[in-house]
């Protein structure tokens, strides 16, 4: 899982990028020339932590999820759309954390002279949705002109792509993201190499001072959630030994902190899930989505392991941990046998039985 972590000047991405990551980049007006800092970090989940306890092995190894803090972006790039390299970086990304200011600093005063969460959540949307838009037109130009040439690509292909090109030129120009539109899979397939910025899922992140409520915002569209962050702190918390950022979020009355917050709201948004794969070697999560099938847990774990599939054995982590193990679980029955359609289910161990 790739995240970009985007916003306009001085809202406040780096800070957020540490609070995430547990780094220490220096904050502050990084100016407008593109700059990526990526990290990877774990995602913690309680449940590897409970079958690792259980199985001692010698590795332990979490989710991953990267982060990209990328600079230079603006609501300003005019007809042209966005710089190509900068495009590129966004367009590599599977979603975007957007940090929206709402805190007040004389230190860092708002470029537009203003801190105001909604123009600034407006303005990086009605940015992203304007690249589409020039995208979309300059497929299309492409198109029609193959269309009315011939000698190229069977008609029918033509046309269908210039069907769904202006089914996009048709939702962009009423001023509506991508991802609130339905498409069919062979029209996702279609798109997927255009990279489109609006497609992708959105997390708004809103950044708030040392103890300011968050501000009302709009309903979040579809593909979009929003939740609020007092950056500043969260970044202290992320660079504290683990029992020490315990006892911060206790004194701060901090439930959660803000990178598990945004870790499952971006697993949620994206359509992702965890399962596990247990052993005295290894306790292992992997990244699937929703609805794979164990033959595509199997990949997931090894191209092999999917090719040579024979069948899964699989059991809820909390029934494994009751029980005790694979071979008390096995011993009982309670490890199902299921084949390769099988849907994997969030929080299951898998054990994948295959021809070498």
């Amino acid at each position: 899982m790739r995240l970009g972590i985007i916003g306009l000047p001085s809202c406040g991405k780096t800070t957020i990028f540490n609070a995430l990551t547990g780094g220490s980049l220096p904050t502050g007006v990084r100016g407008d020339r593109l700059q990526v800092h990526t990290a990877v970090s774990d995602v913690p989940d309680r449940r590897v932590d409970d079958l690792s306890a259980l199985f001692k092995p010698r590795k332990t190894i979490y989710a991953k999820v990267t982060y990209a803090d990328i600079g230079g972006l603006k609501a300003e790039a005019g007809k042209e759309g966005l710089p190509g390299s900068l495009l590129n970086q966004l367009s590599q990304m599977d979603g975007y954390v957007h940090v929206v200011r709402a805190f007040e600093s004389e230190m860092a005063p708002h470029p537009a002279g203003s801190v105001d969460p909604a123009r600034d959540r407006a303005a990086m949307e009605a940015e992203l949705l304007l690249n589409d838009m020039l995208t979309v037109e300059r497929r299309l130009e492409k198109v029609r002109e193959e269309r009315q040439k011939g000698g190229g690509r069977e008609k029918a292909v033509i046309e269908r792509e210039t069907a769904l090109f202006e089914t996009l030129a048709e939702v962009l120009g009423q001023d509506r993201p991508l991802r609130e539109a339905t498409f069919s899979a062979e029209d996702e397939k279609a798109m997927a190499i255009f990279g489109f910025l609006t497609r992708k899922p959105m997390l708004v992140v809103v950044n708030l001072a040392e103890g300011q409520a968050p501000p009302a915002q709009a309903a979040p569209g579809q593909g979009v959630q929003v939740l609020a962050l007092q950056g500043e702190i969260e970044m202290e918390i992320a660079q504290l030994p683990p029992e020490e950022a315990r006892t911060f979020l206790a004194e701060y009355g901090i439930a959660e902190a803000g990178r598990d917050r945004v870790l499952r709201a971006s697993y949620d948004l994206l359509g992702l899930q965890s399962f596990f794969t247990v052993g005295d070697d290894e306790v292992r999560a992997w990244t699937v989505a929703r609805g794979a099938t164990a033959l595509n847990a199997a990949g997931a774990i090894h191209t092999d392991l999917e090719r040579g599939f024979i069948r899964a054995e699989v059991i809820d982590w909390k029934e494994l941990l009751d029980l005790g193990g694979l071979a008390p679980a096995r011993a009982v029955g309670k490890l199902r046998v299921e084949g390769r359609e099988y849907i994997v289910q969030d929080g299951e161990v898998v054990h994948i039985r295959f021809n070498a």
